[in-house]
């Protein structure tokens, strides 16, 4: 019997490949889904475990893939190959139990027990106590993540040859463009592959987050993957822990984003200085000064987060490419359960803080919805009023016919509000 080099078990395959078919995700570069995948399933895993134990594995080329940013730009990711992802995932089982432990208890992204409502939670909670917060934002952060330093990070918490071999291997691999040419690949890891998340999290846990410790071991922080925030007392802290940050980061080969890291004032109803930045955006939040009400029922202005105006706007065009006017074939009860698994995604995440910032999400279905009425019922054509009152009536007798209806408390925007 031959003994294979590397300890690589069927079952560690099988298990990887298990995680792998939950998360599905778009084919690489050799067009290759989870289905295609899963047509010849165990000739397929027991190839994958052959060359991974006997050190023959090479991953194929990662396939760039831009989607738009908010803000008009372009967000590169790396798409691996279904068979790469799951060697990946190989490797992370092994890897992340050595090195999760030893992770800030402020690193919130990508890690077992952390998330980001609990990272939006405490980033409210500290901007009550702290005048100040500095917006981090690290240009081309995974693009540029220096392969000697990030393996040195990794040798720290693994001496285990084969995760050594095929994260040297993976950092390594070419991308390959939407024309087809292939770029070879010097720095960063691909956003977008299994294992980038974890190395991204290693390498700023000692860019960032053990640098943090030593020289300003009272500075409090959040940080999601590359998105952090850090809470100061003052505006000359603030300026102080960028520019002493912006030498660090240069050190590690990173750097600082000159117009999208800014120093935010947290302005409320004790706060009532000037300055020109009195808002931020977190992980899908727009933190600002909002209403809110005491525990005597007394309005009063509050620095708070909810939903942002950009999530908003991503829900909205949502909403209007499912052209639900010209879905009069549906009942109302196949739209709810055609979309009410996608609203209900987007109520659980954004509603946790400042949950009447969806309204006008909600709205808009119910916008929506009515144009369904109105094309679909003779009755109520060219009379939306009309439309509108009848869906009020619905959704009053069926308030969890649509998940918006019953979750957000909005009946009485139906029936009173314009209807288009």
């Amino acid at each position: 019997m031959t003994t294979k080099p590397f300890a690589i078990t069927k079952r560690m395959v099988w298990n990887a490949y298990k995680l792998v078919r939950e998360k599905d995700g778009s084919a690489g570069i050799d067009g290759q889904t989870i289905a295609d995948f899963e047509r010849d399933l165990s000739n397929n895993l027991y190839k994958l475990w052959n060359r991974m134990t006997s050190g023959s594995y090479f991953p194929k080329a990662v396939k760039r893939v831009e989607i738009p940013k908010p803000d008009g730009g372009k967000r590169p990711l790396g798409v691996p190959t279904i068979m790469d992802r799951i060697a990946q995932t190989v490797v992370k089982m092994v890897l992340e139990p050595d090195v999760d432990p030893h992770f800030h208890e402020d690193s919130y992204g990508y890690r077992p027990g952390k998330s980001a409502h609990q990272a939006v939670g405490a980033a409210r909670a500290r901007c009550w106590r702290n005048d100040f917060v500095l917006d981090v934002d690290i240009k081309g952060f995974f693009d540029n993540l220096n392969h000697d330093l990030l393996m040195k990070a990794v040798l720290k918490h693994t001496d285990n040859p084969w995760v050594l071999l095929y994260i040297e291997r993976w950092l390594k691999a070419p991308i390959q463009h939407l024309d087809g040419h292939l770029e070879s690949n010097d720095k960063g890891t691909p956003q977008g592959g299994v294992i980038s998340p974890l190395l991204a999290n290693l390498y700023l846990h000692y860019a960032f987050d053990l640098w943090m410790k030593r020289q300003y071991p009272h500075v409090r922080f959040e940080r999601y993957a590359d998105d952090i925030v850090i809470h100061l007392k003052s505006e000359k802290q603030a300026l102080r822990v960028r520019n002493h940050l912006e030498e660090r980061l240069k050190e590690c080969h990173l750097e600082l984003h000159p117009t999208k890291t800014k120093i935010v004032y947290c302005k409320d109803a004790d706060r009532t200085a000037y300055y020109s930045n009195i808002s931020f955006k977190f992980l899908g939040f727009d933190f600002r000064p909002r209403g809110a009400k005491n525990k005597f029922g007394k309005l009063f202005c509050n620095f708070l987060p909810a939903v942002s105006r950009d999530a908003l706007t991503q829900m909205k065009r949502t909403v209007r490419a499912w052209r639900l006017k010209w879905c009069c074939e549906r009942s109302l009860e196949d739209l709810s359960k055609m979309f009410n698994p996608i609203i209900r995604g987007w109520i659980q995440y954004y509603s946790a803080y400042y949950k009447s910032g969806l309204f006008p999400m909600s709205e808009q279905i119910n916008r929506h919805l009515i144009k369904w009425v109105t094309n679909k019922y003779k009755t109520f054509r060219r009379k939306p009023r009309r439309a509108m009152h009848a869906l009020g009536k619905l959704a009053r007798k069926q308030p969890n016919l649509f998940a918006h209806w019953s979750i957000l408390g909005t009946l009485p925007a139906i029936g009173a509000r314009r209807a288009v």
